[in-house]
């Protein structure tokens, strides 16, 4: 499955648990993840999505240690069944 199919799914699934999902990009920083969640309670984390098998860059694997080091959330989700499973588990944080 592609990772946009990966990605729309897994927003579908937040939005309609009221969490929200933005779009991240930062002009000042390359390799931020793809995703930023956002929960009712004000909790937020990241989701960089890749099709199925892949894993990040290594820009990217930078960037998430350097999130993770700041104790930032940051997951990466390669199936549908793996960014349902972090955003039930995140919901019930």
């Amino acid at each position: 499955m592609l990772e946009k199919e990966i990605e729309r799914k897994v927003c579908e699934y937040a939005r309609e648990r009221g969490i929200l999902a933005y779009k991240f990009t930062s002009p000042a920083r390359s390799a931020v993840p793809d995703r930023l969640f956002i929960l009712p309670s004000g909790r937020m984390f990241f989701v960089e999505f890749k099709r199925e098998g892949q894993v990040p860059t290594p820009p990217q694997a930078r960037e998430h240690m350097r999130l993770r080091s700041s104790n930032v959330a940051v997951y990466v989700v390669d199936s549908v069944q793996q960014g349902l499973f972090v955003i039930d588990m995140e919901g019930s944080l």
